[in-house]
């Protein structure tokens, strides 16, 4: 797996828009003292679950692999000309 550029701060930012997609699908948000772990496990099987990010295969899933796929959905979702792909 290779390290995107400020995946970091992608990884920050499709958090935020997978929790906004999660709320808009009828689920509740999550609390502030929820683990970031559990999130990026929520998000990531929500996206899998709803057909919009491919999953990993069962022996890869793991909370990095995670993090990345959830960074490059959103480095595919961002327009070309955004401050984060550059």
């Amino acid at each position: 797996m290779k390290k995107i550029p400020n995946e970091t701060q992608l990884l920050k930012k499709a958090l935020v828009v997978g929790e906004a997609y999660a709320k808009n699908r009828g689920f509740k948000t999550f609390s502030a003292s929820d683990a970031s772990k559990h999130k990026v496990e929520c998000i990531y099987r929500l996206l899998v679950n709803d057909k919009l990010i491919t999953p990993l295969p069962a022996d890869g899933e793991d909370l990095l692999s995670m993090k990345h796929k959830l960074a490059v959905w959103l480095r595919n979702k961002l327009p070309k000309d955004h401050e984060l792909l550059r």
